[in-house]
């Protein structure tokens, strides 16, 4: 003889618990994306999420070299008379955001705006005189002294 341990209003309160259950441990494994940041060249525009990123919080000085030297995934091209025009999601805008160009930091002052724009010619030239045809340009929020976001772009020199 069997017995019916659960009735069937039981079972599918059961089920359904187990269902909630297993949702929300999907959903706790799912990272949160990280910040857009954009450049647009003409009518041409890319975005891409971080390459390192730590939640808004400080990169381990031990990544940093790494993570500037990742190569970009994006890239745009742009003739030297093109303006390149960089956006941030308002987050970054916050903390502050420096431009380093081939894993070098190009500015000293971090810029406080979501927005900015910069003649194509200025991606192309070394300190030496010396022009190329592809430049990586990194986009870096900073907060105070530490390093909390890197997206890397990489700019392709058009006729």
């Amino acid at each position: 003889m069997t017995v019916a341990f659960f009735s069937g209003k039981s079972r599918r309160i059961g089920v359904a618990l187990g269902a909630v259950s297993a949702g929300l441990l999907v959903l706790s494994a799912c990272d949160k994306p990280t910040p857009l940041a954009t450049v647009t060249v003409g009518g041409n525009s890319v975005n891409t999420e971080a390459a390192c990123y730590n939640d808004g919080k400080a990169i381990k000085t031990s990544d940093i070299k790494s993570c500037l030297n990742k190569k970009a995934e994006k890239s745009v091209e742009v003739s030297m008379d093109d303006k390149v025009r960089f956006g941030v999601d308002p987050e970054i805008a916050d903390h502050g955001w420096t431009l380093f160009i081939n894993g070098q930091q190009a500015e000293q002052e971090p810029y406080k705006k979501t927005y900015r724009s910069i003649p194509g010619s200025a991606f192309f030239s070394s300190q030496t005189g010396e022009t190329s045809n592809e430049t990586q340009v990194s986009i870096v929020e900073t907060n105070g002294k530490n390093l909390t976001g890197i997206w890397h772009f990489q700019l392709k020199k058009s006729s």
